[in-house]
C-alpha cells in the first residue's frame, strides 16, 4: 500500500527523516522502529571532522525554530569507521548527507560512501545556509550547481539525492541544471535564511547572526516549491519542509512529492514519524487507496 521508488530506492513507505535532525538514527532507536522507516538520512558529513558554528546556535521562533548548527560532524573517516559498523545492521534505507567546502571535497566524501555497501545512497548538500564556503553557495546558481553534481557523478555511482535551497529566484533552474547534470533525485527544501533579534539584551539570538528557519512556517513555501519542481522535472522529488503530520506529508505526496522527509517536529516528538506512517495507513483505508502512487502529483 504504501511502497514507493525513488530511483534505485525501494522504500517501504514514503516516510523518512531529515539530515541534521535525526542523528546517525541510533539517537532515536528507543523511541522508533527505525527498520519501519523509508529510511533515515544521517546528519551532514564532510571531508574532515568540525565543530560547528560557536553557541548559541539555535532559537526557537513562532511556529518553527532557527538554526546555525554548521554541520558538526566527526568527518567521512569517523563515519566509515565507527558509524557505519554500528548501523549497517537496519533493514531500511541508510542515507548519508554529504556536504563540503569544495567541490573536491564533496567528491572525495561520496567517493568513501561509495564504498560502503550498506548505504544505497546519497543526499547531496548544496544548500546549507549555516556555513561561510561551500554550502549553499553552490546551490544558488545553477551552473555551479550542474559543475558540483556532475563531478560527483563521476564519482558516485549509487542513487543520488540532491538537496535544493529555498534561497533563490527560482528552485526550479536549478532543479533542472541538477537534473540534467546526473541527479536521481532531489530533495527540497533546505532551511529559509532567517534572522530573529532579542530586543531586550539587543543583539542576535545566534552566534551567526543569521540561521536556517524550519518547521511548520516554511510549509506552505515547501509545498509551492515542490509542485513546481515536480511538474518541471523527471525525477523523483523529495519533499521536506514543516512537515508534523500525516495530513501535511499528504500536502507534499499530492503535489508531486514521491516520499518526504520529516525535520524539525522530531525535536518536538522523538515519535512523529511512526504516527505519520500510521495516519497514511489509515488514509488511505479510508478512501479505499490500495496504492499510495495513485496520489503522487494529482494536483
Amino acid at each position: 500500500m504504501l511502497n514507493v521508488n525513488i530511483h534505485n530506492l525501494k522504500l517501504k513507505n514514503p516516510v523518512m527523516t531529515a539530515s541534521g535532525t535525526f542523528g546517525y538514527g541510533e539517537e532515536f532507536a528507543d523511541f522508533v522502529d527505525l527498520e519501519r522507516l523509508g529510511g533515515f538520512i544521517v546528519k551532514g558529513t564532510t571531508g574532515t571532522h568540525r565543530e560547528g558554528n560557536p553557541y548559541p546556535r539555535m532559537a526557537e521562533t513562532p511556529s518553527g525554530m532557527l538554526n546555525a548548527v554548521g554541520l558538526q560532524n566527526g568527518g567521512v573517516e569517523k563515519f566509515c569507521s565507527e558509524v557505519y559498523h554500528r548501523i549497517k545492521h537496519l533493514d531500511t534505507n541508510i542515507i548519508v548527507n554529504v556536504s563540503g567546502s569544495s567541490i573536491e571535497e564533496y567528491c572525495s566524501v561520496a567517493e568513501q560512501i561509495d564504498a560502503l555497501d550498506k548505504i544505497p545512497a546519497i543526499e547531496l548538500n548544496i544548500s546549507c545556509p549555516n556555513v561561510k564556503k561551500g554550502g549553499m553557495g553552490f546551490g544558488t546558481n545553477p551552473d555551479m550547481a550542474a559543475q558540483v553534481v556532475s563531478e560527483v557523478r563521476k564519482v558516485y555511482h549509487k542513487t543520488l539525492i540532491v538537496k535544493l535551497t529555498p534561497n533563490v529566484t527560482s528552485i526550479v533552474d536549478i532543479a533542472k541544471a541538477v537534473e540534467g547534470a546526473g541527479a536521481d533525485s532531489v530533495s527540497l527544501i533546505n532551511t529559509l535564511l532567517g534572522m530573529a533579534i532579542d530586543v531586550e539584551r539587543q543583539r542576535p539570538y545566534l552566534s551567526t547572526i543569521t540561521g536556517g528557519l524550519s518547521g511548520p512556517a516554511v510549509k506552505p513555501v515547501a509545498v509551492r516549491m515542490v509542485w513546481q519542481v515536480a511538474h518541471a522535472v523527471q525525477i523523483p522529488v523529495i519533499g521536506l519542509g514543516g512537515i508534523s503530520t500525516a495530513a501535511d506529508a499528504l500536502e507534499f505526496l499530492m503535489a508531486g512529492a514521491k516520499a518526504i522527509q520529516v525535520g524539525t517536529a522530531n525535536f518536538v516528538d522523538p515519535a512523529v514519524t511512526m504516527k505519520i506512517i500510521d495516519g497514511l495507513e489509515d488514509y488511505c483505508n479510508r478512501h479505499g487507496i490500495k496504492d499510495i502512487n495513485d496520489i503522487i502529483g494529482i494536483i
